[in-house]
């Protein structure tokens, strides 16, 4: 009787500990659901979008964001093994200016590539939901630039984010968990100025950070070619994608962001699928500088962009540096917003007047990511023009040697021939302003809100204006302050 006794007690104890591992092994997934906002399940309608794209629930996502077009990208697997789009949202708000974040705070959401982790999801996020984005990554902390706490959030308030409405980040977050659940270990978010376009290269040309796009813009290419999720990796202060050891090594690749890059190779059928990319973009771009395309405006003075589907719904409501787009922002009033937009929230405005580009003179170019090959490509005006340009072929590695050192270093913005105006402050935001800034998540702290209703401020001049509020149209229903659904609970 006695040895049963302990023998039941030495299985329990056993069941018992064996059941606190598995709950160890489990807290990335325990704390990605921890409360009801953070549980819900992807909507019928999105599973219903990834069965007709022949997608699984928990299948690896990949995340896009475009600064210009104030637009996020949510790509999924499919049972080919390849990427392909399941959903874009629309970007309610973005603070900062094109370009990368360099300083903490600048008020710049970040551009460029970064790995998000189970441990980044932010279930608890005083702005709804949210997960971190990793910034600064290594390539970032190479070049000394500092910040912290850069987040894809709700509530569409921005101070170096990217902001979201909560009905767009549940559903986003919901995503994300679900791979996770299905045993991705983190996903990528690809970060960028503008779609990587000839014709947004050419318009933007004369920008000081287009040694650094155009970096960038080679994992872009990487990406539209292969449709899989580049390998990223940094050495020499600069980004390396899909690098392989050389043939015949034994030994495994070696990065670090300051330090010399080893040798390695890109595969031939990605190397040459982004080398003829690059060649075609680059031809395109010169033809488009040959017939005068337009330059963008540096030091506008705007604060950040906005959707404009979000900009329809306020009084006097801007795009900022988002681009409009081919349709006006008068003519999506009276469509429905995806999402809930808080009276507090600060659209961008036009605080100054903008500055024409200037012809830069590049002091340092960004090198290559590494020796370029050297394709049979004709040489014509378009060409020619380019390479003038800056525009030069940026093909992709086949090899590099670590044997042939570089300086690292990083790259010098191009100076401009004339002085640029400082940027203005911003303008006063429209609606409630915030009661006290955050420390946890870069954007101000939010105040109650007894129901969804943004009043305008009356612009000067003005002669016919409601002394009534005016509710703000959307796809949800008004809620209180805090959620739609009542927001669960808000955790600090």
């Amino acid at each position: 009787m006695i040895n049963r006794s302990i023998a039941r007690t030495i299985m329990t104890s056993a069941v018992l500990m064996g059941s606190a591992l598995l709950a160890g092994c489990n807290t990335d997934d325990a704390s990605l659901a921890s409360n009801a906002k953070a549980n819900r399940p992807v909507s019928p309608k999105l599973v219903a979008a990834m069965t007709a794209k022949d997608m699984e629930l928990q299948s690896p996502i990949l995340i896009r964001l475009f600064k210009q077009e104030a637009e996020l990208e949510v790509w999924k697997q499919d049972r080919s093994g390849k990427f392909a789009l399941l959903k874009s949202y629309p970007i309610c708000r973005w603070s900062g200016d094109l370009g990368p974040k360099t300083r903490e705070g600048d008020r710049q959401a970040p551009e460029g590539f970064y790995s998000i982790t189970p441990a980044q999801m932010n279930p608890r996020s005083s702005y709804y939901l949210s997960f971190n984005t990793g910034y600064p990554n290594e390539f970032d902390k190479s070049l000394g630039r500092t910040g912290s706490q850069l987040m894809v959030h709700g509530d569409c308030s921005s101070r170096g984010c990217y902001a979201m409405t909560d009905e767009q980040i549940a559903e986003i977050y919901a995503v994300g968990r679900e791979s996770f659940f299905g045993g991705q270990r983190a996903f990528q978010l690809q970060a960028y100025p503008f779609r990587m376009t000839a014709a947004n290269l050419a318009k933007h040309r004369n920008n000081p950070n287009m040694p650094f796009w155009k970096m960038i813009k080679e994992g872009n290419d990487h990406f539209e070619v292969t449709r899989q999720e580049p390998k990223v990796a940094f050495c020499e202060r600069k980004y390396v994608f899909d690098p392989a050891p050389p043939p015949g090594s034994t030994r495994p690749l070696e990065f670090n962001a300051s330090a010399r890059c080893p040798a390695y190779t890109v595969p031939d059928n990605i190397a040459s699928a982004v080398r003829e990319k690059q060649q075609r973009d680059n031809t395109e771009i010169a033809r488009l500088i040959s017939k005068g395309a337009p330059v963008a405006r540096l030091n506008t003075g705007i604060d950040g962009g906005m959707n404009r589907v979000f900009a329809a719904k306020l009084p006097g409501g801007q795009t900022g540096l988002s681009d409009p787009g081919e349709s006006d922002v008068k003519a999506t009033a009276f469509s429905a917003a995806p999402g809930t937009i808080p009276p507090t929230v600060n659209p961008p405005r036009n605080s100054a007047p903008a500055t024409a580009a200037t012809s830069y003179e590049p002091e340092a170019e960004v090198r290559p990511s590494s020796a370029l090959l050297a394709p049979s490509k004709p040489s014509n005006i378009f060409t020619n023009l380019a390479h003038k340009m800056g525009f030069g072929d940026a093909d992709t590695t086949a090899t590099t040697k670590a044997a042939v050192s570089a300086t690292p270093g990083e790259s010098v913005s191009a100076r401009p021939k004339t002085a640029t105006p400082a940027r203005s402050v911003s303008s006063r935001p429209v609606g409630a302003k915030r009661a006290a800034s955050k420390t946890t998540e870069k954007t101000a702290e939010k105040t109650p809100r007894s129901e969804h209703v943004a009043t305008a401020r009356p612009q000067s001049g003005s002669t016919n204006v409601s002394a009534s509020p005016a509710r703000i149209q959307s796809a949800a229903p008004a809620a209180s302050s805090n959620s739609f659904d009542s927001r669960f609970s808000v955790n600090p």
